[in-house]
């Protein structure tokens, strides 16, 4: 980190840790971290349905052969699958395969969209979300609206 002049200004994210909710990845994204590997683990007829974007499909049967032959077993990767108990197992699985840091996303999509996390496929397309989900000033717009309404 010697040659690294923003070494001292820009803080570090905290180490991954074993499990984590839809909040630690949404920040992360949006702290514009790139050091990191979303995997989604369900089948892919249902990932090409919806999934949170910018996972990557690796479905739980060939999880360990697709990881070992595309990522790093030092990288940080957030794995959800169809429910908690599949995604516990794929992280498993991972973890006996090498990968250290390794972390289950609680809640997986359902929780992710709760909190308005981005989201991308073929239903998710004919189904977007509001307009003003990403966009600050369309917030703001909504808001001011909202308050002249309660004037």
């Amino acid at each position: 980190m010697a040659n690294n002049p923003l070494s001292g200004i820009i803080p570090q994210q905290p180490p991954i840790e074993g499990q984590s909710d839809a909040h630690v990845l949404k920040s992360r994204l949006e702290w514009g971290e790139p050091a990191f590997t979303i995997l989604d683990v369900r089948d892919r007829s249902t990932y090409n349905n919806g999934h949170i974007m910018g996972a990557m499909t690796m479905p739980i049967e060939d999880v360990v052969d697709r990881a070992a032959s595309s990522l790093e077993k030092s990288r940080d990767i957030y794995v959800y699958g169809a429910s908690d108990e599949q995604t516990s197992e794929a992280v498993n699985l991972l973890r006996s395969a090498g990968f250290v840091h390794v972390s289950e996303l609680r809640g997986g999509l359902a929780a992710w969209k709760a909190i308005g996390g981005p989201t991308e496929g073929i239903v998710e397309s004919r189904t977007p979300a509001g307009a003003d989900d990403y966009n600050v000033v369309d917030r703001l717009k909504v808001h001011g609206e909202e308050q002249k309404k309660d004037v």
